[in-house]
């Protein structure tokens, strides 16, 4: 097996243990059979949401169940959250594979995978590789 073939085998094997792997670490009782679903708001304005990069928290998001208009609902993000997030988010609204930061015209800012009942993760080709976590 050539060097070139061993590489791409073993980028696919991470993919998959990054795909799937974070089902395994999912099933301890958070509701992993959650993924890929939108958030209901009133499952978001239940608890504050941690933002997190590599595992270190950043700051505290608050999804509200007040709807803002036009399908987004109001979102409370704490000051201290600074460049981790882009300017300008207004609102949040479900997707159907969980939730998105808008802007005030509606624009998706940043869009975040369900990987769980509590945890939504940044869709990197947006920029930015962060995750919300329930809970504080």
């Amino acid at each position: 097996m050539t060097s070139a073939l061993l590489r791409t085998a073993f980028a696919a094997m991470g993919l998959v243990t990054a795909l799937f792997g974070g089902e395994a670490a999912a099933q301890n009782g958070l509701g992993d059979d959650q993924a890929g679903i939108p958030l209901k708001p009133a499952d978001a304005a239940a608890q504050p949401w941690t933002l997190e990069d590599q595992g270190r928290s950043l700051c505290v998001v608050r999804h509200e169940g007040v709807e803002v208009g036009a399908g987004g609902y109001k979102v409370d993000i704490s000051p201290d959250c600074g460049g981790s997030l882009p300017a300008g988010v207004a609102a949040w609204e479900p997707l159907t594979d969980g939730a998105a930061f808008v802007g005030p015209d509606g624009r998706v800012l940043v869009h975040f995978s369900r990987w769980s009942n509590s945890l939504l993760v940044a869709n990197r080709r947006d920029g930015f590789d962060v995750q919300l976590r329930r809970g504080r």
